[in-house]
């Protein structure tokens, strides 16, 4: 390689030190509920909410693993989210409870579903 071409190289790399500093900056309420939507928006796509999807793409595995990591991040940050921030969010955990549910074979027990330890029971 030619010094040039190392100095392109270089330069084509990110300042993670910008990006550090860019991070730092955003609320944690704004880091929190954006995490909270892709795991919504990935759930949402593994229990075949999806449109564009269908049945191969179903994924109940993956469902229960991020519904239950959606309600364990909700539960631990709703003292920080206050009521305008978390509503809709709980709003979101339940609908896919209840999705996991009618997407399942065999549905667990009304408490026993993805998150249901964490959150309650889930009815619909």
């Amino acid at each position: 390689m030619t010094d040039a071409s190392l100095e392109n190289t270089s330069a084509a790399e990110p300042d993670y030190g910008d990006l550090r500093r860019d991070i730092g900056e955003v609320p944690a309420v704004e880091l929190i509920t954006t995490t909270a939507i892709h795991l919504m928006s990935a759930a949402a796509v593994a229990c075949g909410l999806d449109e564009d999807s269908g049945e191969d793409e179903l994924d109940l595995d993956e469902a229960r693993k991020l519904i239950s990591a959606l309600a364990g991040l909700l539960t631990a940050s709703l003292p920080y989210l206050g009521d305008h921030h978390a509503r809709p969010l709980r709003d979101g955990l339940r609908s896919l409870q209840l999705a996991f549910r009618e997407a399942s074979d065999h549905p667990d027990a009304i408490g026993k579903g993805p998150g249901e330890d964490l959150t309650g029971p889930v009815y619909g």
